[in-house]
C-alpha cells in the first residue's frame, strides 16, 4: 500500500487550501459513472480532462485523509466501469472513437454533449488520469486488481497512429459531421503530455518522428534577460508536470539549450511575474505579488471607458504573457500551480491573493477560476473592488490539488516514475538522465 514520503513544508492555509479545492470532485461528481463536471454551473456537462484530474486527486485524498481509500476505488471503479462500456463508434451521440473520447459529455448519460470533438489531448489528461490510479491502487484485492486491468486496457485502446496529421504530429481532435479540426498540436504547449503517451503506447504508438516533427514547430524566445521555450497561457508550462517529475531529464532540444522543462516552467513563472511589474498596458493590480496569466474565464465579453481608456474585456479565452491576450485578468489557481517551480515568488503571491485581495476564504472550493481588477462595476465581495469569476473549474482545481501534492510530497511524479507508458514514452522521445536513467527503474 502506497505511503507518502517527507518532502516540502506546506505552509497551513495551503494544506487547507488543498482539501478545500477538493471538495469540488466531491460536489460535483456523478457517483454513478464517475464523471466530473467541467464547471460548477447548473446543467453543465462533464468534462474528461477534469474527469481525469479527478482520478488523479484520489490518491491525494486518500495519503491526506480526506477520504478513505474504500471511497476513492468506489469512484475510481465507477468511472473506469463506465468508460469501459461507454460506445466507441462514429454515431453522433456517441462517447467516444477508436479509443478516444469527446470533450465533453452528459453528467447522465455519459454520451457527447453538443456537437463537441473527440479530443486528444483531453483524452491524454483523461488517460494520465486513470494510470495514476492504476498505480497507485497496487493491491491484490480484485478490486485493485479490476483498477489496474481497467487502466491499462483503456489507455492501450486509443488509435495514436489514427490521429496523426499529414505532417507527421498529432492532430487536436475529430468530428463524425466533418472528420478531423485542420489543427494540429504544434509549438510548445500542454501537448508535451500528449506526446509521451502517444509514444508510450504498447498497442497503437506512433513513432518517434512524432516528437521530433512537433519540437521542430517549438519558438525559443529571449524575454525580460531570460532564454525559455515560448508558450504564452501559464497553464501550458504546468499540466503536463502534474504527473512528469521533469526535473533532470532531457530530450534533444532541452540538451542543447542546457536545461530541462521543469526548469522552463520555472523561467515561465519568472517571465509573468516580471510582465506584471512592467504592466505594459497599465492595467490595475499588476505587480511582483499580483500575476499569473493564463486561459481563463474572464469578464467580457464588454468594451468599458477606465480612466480615459477604452478598454476590450474577454469571456473565456486563451490569455497569455508577454504575448497574447491579456485583459487585466488574472487565475490564482495558476500561480498555485507553479508552487513546485517557483515558491520564492508564488508563496508571497498567494499570500497577496488570500490575505490582501481575500480572494479565498469567500468561496465553498478555495479560489474562483479568475480575477480582473481592472473590471469595474461588479464587486468580489472581500476586500476586492472588481470582478471575480462566478465559477470553479475542474481542469483549475485539479492541479491546485495536485501541484501542492507534488511539492509537499512528490507523490504523483513518485508514481508516474513508476508508470510503464511514461517511461516508455519519455525514452522514446529522447528524453535521458536524471531519474529515468536510475537503476531498477520500475517503470521500464
Amino acid at each position: 500500500m502506497r505511503s507518502l514520503s517527507p518532502g516540502q513544508n506546506l505552509p497551513a492555509e495551503l494544506g487547507r487550501l488543498q482539501r478545500r479545492s477538493f471538495k469540488y470532485f466531491e460536489s460535483e461528481t456523478n457517483p454513478h459513472n464517475g464523471l466530473v463536471r467541467d464547471k460548477d454551473a447548473v446543467d453543465w456537462p462533464a468534462s474528461i480532462a477534469a474527469t481525469g484530474l479527478a482520478l488523479a486527486t484520489y490518491p491525494v485524498a486518500v495519503e491526506r485523509g480526506m477520504i478513505s481509500r474504500a471511497v476513492a476505488i468506489e469512484r475510481t471503479l465507477a468511472a473506469l466501469t463506465f468508460f469501459d462500456a461507454s460506445r466507441q463508434g462514429t454515431e453522433p451521440n456517441a462517447t467516444g472513437y477508436r479509443g478516444f473520447y469527446y470533450h465533453f459529455l452528459d453528467m447522465r448519460t455519459g454520451r457527447r454533449a453538443a456537437n463537441c470533438e473527440i479530443s486528444t489531448v483531453d483524452s491524454a489528461f483523461l488517460f494520465a488520469g486513470m494510470l495514476t490510479a492504476a498505480a497507485y491502487f497496487d493491491g491484490d484485492a480484485p478490486v485493485e486488481r479490476r483498477i489496474r486491468e481497467l487502466a491499462h486496457a483503456l489507455y492501450e485502446r486509443a488509435d495514436w497512429v489514427w490521429a496523426l496529421a499529414g505532417n507527421g504530429t498529432i492532430g487536436h481532435g475529430w468530428r463524425p459531421e466533418s472528420g478531423f479540426i485542420p489543427h494540429c498540436w504544434q509549438g510548445y504547449d500542454e501537448g508535451l503530455l500528449l506526446y509521451v503517451l502517444a509514444l508510450g503506447s504498447k498497442t497503437h504508438p506512433v513513432p518517434a518522428q512524432a516528437f521530433e516533427a512537433w519540437a521542430s514547430t517549438y519558438e525559443w524566445k529571449h524575454v525580460y534577460d531570460l532564454d525559455y521555450l515560448y508558450s504564452a497561457p501559464l497553464f501550458t508550462h504546468q499540466l503536463s508536470h502534474v504527473w512528469i517529475d521533469f526535473r533532470g531529464i532531457q530530450d534533444d532540444f532541452m540538451r542543447q539549450k542546457g536545461i530541462d522543462y521543469f526548469e522552463n516552467s520555472r523561467r515561465a513563472s519568472l517571465i509573468q511575474q516580471r510582465y506584471a511589474i512592467d504592466n505594459p498596458l497599465g492595467l490595475a493590480g499588476y505587480a511582483a505579488e499580483c500575476w499569473g496569466i493564463t486561459a481563463s474565464d474572464g469578464p467580457g465579453p464588454a468594451t468599458l471607458k477606465i480612466d480615459g481608456v477604452v478598454r476590450q474585456f474577454y469571456d473565456y479565452a486563451g490569455r497569455g504573457a508577454p504575448y497574447g491576450i491579456d485583459d487585466g485578468t488574472l487565475a490564482p489557481w495558476a500561480v498555485v500551480a507553479s508552487l513546485p517551480f517557483a515558491p520564492d515568488i508564488v508563496l508571497p503571491t498567494l499570500h497577496h491573493f488570500m490575505h490582501v485581495l481575500q480572494l479565498h476564504e469567500t468561496h465553498a472550493c478555495g479560489f474562483k477560476a479568475s480575477f480582473n481588477p481592472t473590471f469595474v462595476g461588479a464587486s468580489g465581495g472581500g476586500a476586492f473592488n472588481g470582478w471575480v469569476s462566478s465559477y470553479c473549474f475542474g481542469l483549475n482545481i485539479g492541479p491546485i490539488v495536485l501541484m501542492l501534492e507534488n511539492f509537499r510530497s512528490e507523490l504523483v511524479w513518485r508514481l508516474m516514475r513508476e508508470c510503464r507508458p511514461i517511461v516508455a514514452g519519455l525514452r522514446r522521445a529522447g528524453f535521458q538522465g536524471g531519474w529515468l536513467d536510475a537503476p531498477g527503474n520500475r517503470g521500464s
